[in-house]
């Protein structure tokens, strides 16, 4: 239950007679009416009031929607208030003398005094001059805000605009009233009697007047609001601790996958074996596979050169049997797909879908519905085409997405990244367990704060991630076997927790 449906409960338990005991000498509902209607008597004499005014329709039996205790009444809003009357239909100002409530300074059955603005108008500041007690009903808003209510306590002038509604009442609690029409029971009826218009919807006054309302001994009012209110500092205490264990326990699948790829890259999320083959050796067939693409001519000499890695740049000890090495020894890396405005008009029947930084997530990719797409004649390079067991990254994106990198599991012909988008592609990439070890290094916190310290800011909202201090990157690398171990450990805990 949260805090919202606990108050609910409470306000429903209060207009059902059930949270304060009855009292049997108290005066009983039905005097306090018929006092009203001599209130009501006294006025029309004065001529402030009409003869029509005393009219009360009577209440049905499948109007009544709950029992109430003996000494209550039910009756309806017109019996116990003046007159609705609707606020000033004239043109606020941004500053003057009185301020203009309007549907946005209800909130939570309380006036809140923000976002004002003003009347001038001395006939209106007198004829809709608020008084201490009195309620303002929301008629014309959104579905799910029409009929809300707020209680004036006097805080300072006011007057209310047009769209909201006057019930000043007679006698009875104020609060009490308010409590009533904050209620769920309230909010049903509301949803009910509501007109729907073009964009909003609209309660008039007739209807709410109509609205049925049990009515308690007014010393019983009394105790309901002084029950109420000793209970909504507890329920908004209780509210933010909900909030607080909601947002921890939406945390908290991120929190645990972050601390199991942490124990997974610092060699602590399953044993070692010494007997097993060490990282060296992969290393050394990463190496041949790097040698043989330079006699290819497909790499440079150059690039089999190695830059030594310095203490201060290990972050944390592994295990022995694993290496730390430059990820640019592992991978490469180049651009996605460069293009122009005018290469997107051209209308194909079997386009190039182009990814760009929104597609990558962390770990994976998806395809959206405003991708760009190309015709294939502007892909002139084939090795742009997405090939299984390589990866893409936002080169150019905002800091919230850098270090995102997905991972390619199958190849795609008629798919590639965009210029924004950075390849990294694998020396060795016949090694599946290998490839996806990398895929998880990438999703790693160490990895994204990574990324995030080489960036370079691009105007206002992009940042620019540095390619070279990329490739410098220290990464820690286990034995084959142990990556084994832990890719099946992490897919069996990730899991388990449904992540």
């Amino acid at each position: 239950m949260n805090a919202q449906q606990l108050k609910n409960s409470i306000l429903q338990q209060a207009i059902q007679g059930k949270l304060v005991p009855q009292d049997p000498a108290d005066e009983p509902a039905s005097v306090l009416l018929q006092r009203i209607r001599k209130e009501k008597e006294r006025l029309v004499k004065e001529g402030n009031l009409k003869k029509k005014d005393l009219e009360s329709k009577p209440i049905e039996e499948d109007e009544i929607p709950f029992e109430i205790p003996e000494s209550w009444e039910w009756c309806r809003v017109a019996d116990v208030i003046f007159p609705p009357k609707y606020g000033t239909s004239n043109k606020s100002l941004v500053e003057g003398a009185v301020p203009v409530l309007r549907m946005g300074n209800i909130q939570d059955g309380e006036i809140v005094f923000d976002k004002l603005v003003y009347s001038n108008n001395l006939t209106d500041n007198e004829k809709y001059n608020l008084k201490t007690g009195d309620l303002l009903f929301n008629r014309t808003n959104s579905a799910e805000l029409v009929g809300k209510t707020g209680i004036y306590r006097g805080q300072q002038q006011a007057i209310y605009a047009g769209y909201l509604i006057l019930l000043r009442p007679i006698e009875i609690n104020s609060e009490y009233l308010n409590f009533v029409l904050g209620s769920s029971y309230a909010r049903s009826y509301c949803q009910e009697v509501k007109t729907i218009g073009v964009q909003q919807c609209n309660i008039n006054a007739e209807k709410i007047s109509s609205f049925c309302i049990p009515l308690p001994p007014l010393a019983e009012q009394r105790r309901i609001v002084a029950k109420i209110e000793e209970l909504m500092p507890l329920v908004e205490r209780y509210g933010k601790a909900q909030q607080a264990l909601d947002q921890l326990n939406e945390s908290l699948p991120a929190r645990l996958r972050q601390s199991i790829l942490q124990e997974a890259i610092q060699g602590r999320l399953v044993p070692q074996d010494p007997k097993e083959e060490p990282a060296s050796e992969l290393l050394k067939r990463i190496r041949k596979e790097k040698e043989q693409l330079v006699k290819e001519g497909k790499l440079k000499k150059k690039d089999l050169e190695s830059k030594p890695i310095e203490e201060d740049e290990i972050p944390f000890e592994v295990p022995e049997g694993w290496e730390y090495v430059r990820l640019g020894e592992l991978v490469y890396n180049q651009t996605g797909l460069s293009y122009s405005k005018g290469d997107l008009e051209k209308k194909v029947s079997n386009p190039i879908r182009v990814l760009r930084g929104g597609n990558i997530q962390n770990g994976s990719w998806c395809i959206k519905g405003d991708d760009v797409m190309i015709a294939p004649e502007f892909v002139k390079k084939p090795n742009l085409l997405l090939q299984k067991n390589t990866f893409i990254t936002p080169a150019v994106t905002s800091l919230e997405h850098l270090g995102k990198t997905a991972l390619i599991e199958e190849d795609h012909n008629d798919i590639v990244a965009g210029g924004f988008v950075l390849y990294l592609i694998p020396y060795y990439r016949q090694e599946d367990t290998y490839i996806k070890y990398l895929s998880y290094f990438f999703q790693t916190l160490f990895y994204n704060k990574f990324c995030k310290s080489i960036a370079n800011k691009s105007g206002q909202a992009f940042w620019n991630l540095s390619r070279q201090k990329l490739m410098e990157l220290t990464i820690p690398l286990p034995p084959l076997s142990e990556q084994k171990r832990i890719v099946a450990k992490v897919e069996e805990l990730f899991g388990v927790m449904k992540v």
